[in-house]
């Protein structure tokens, strides 16, 4: 558990980091393509570790240890936001910035270019990021989970982005993963319900 706690750790650490490094950085040298590139799959491919884990311990619940990968989806959903909102912090902080101006215009949400999509993904991921810890929990209460699951947008809007218009192969077959991975951990979910119905002992029922 020591191991686990340390990784998580880590996870989060280097996430909040990124957070400050990217927009204070920006502010004294110009981040390269290339290095905003590696950033930006960096993040599709934490956020796709947290789509993942979650089905793949219900499909295979007989091995435990995956059950256990379950509590790096926080880790890797903060990096992978920080990162996202990082570059947001950075447009703001852009002199001669239009990101406020243009917010609420029809450019804003234009699917010309999948820019709808980049802009979900930014909000869903400043939403995600900021209501990441326990105090968002206590105040939401039974709707922090409602709002977790914005994690959905926020994958499918980026890996749409990625895929159509960076035209990221690997963002093409992890929605198609995940799509598939989600609706058979539905599937396996419902046979063990079924199952665990039909074989209950009938004292149990009339109990």
């Amino acid at each position: 558990m020591r191991i686990i706690n340390f990784i998580q750790g880590t996870l989060i650490g280097l996430g909040l980091f990124l957070l400050v490094l990217i927009p204070v950085s920006s502010l004294f040298l110009d981040i390269g393509i290339p290095l905003r590139t590696f950033l930006y799959d960096a993040s599709f491919v934490t956020v796709f570790m947290v789509m993942i884990i979650r089905p793949l311990s219900d499909i295979f619940i007989e091995y435990t240890w995956l059950r256990r990968l379950v509590i790096f989806r926080k880790g890797f959903g903060i990096l992978s936001a920080s990162i996202i909102v990082g570059f947001m912090v950075q447009q703001i902080l852009t002199p001669d910035s239009t990101y406020f101006s243009t917010l609420f215009s029809s450019r804003f949400f234009s699917f010309d270019h999948y820019a709808i999509f980049a802009h979900l993904g930014d909000v869903s991921g400043l939403i995600l990021l900021l209501t990441s810890n326990r105090l968002s929990q206590r105040l939401l209460k039974m709707n922090w989970k409602r709002v977790q699951k914005l994690s959905y947008v926020y994958f499918y809007s980026g890996g749409i982005y990625e895929a159509f218009f960076l035209h990221n192969s690997f963002a093409l077959y992890a929605l198609m993963a995940v799509t598939n991975l989600t609706v058979l951990a539905w599937g396996a979910k419902m046979l063990r319900k079924e199952s665990d119905r039909v074989f209950t002992p009938l004292g149990s029922r009339l109990a």
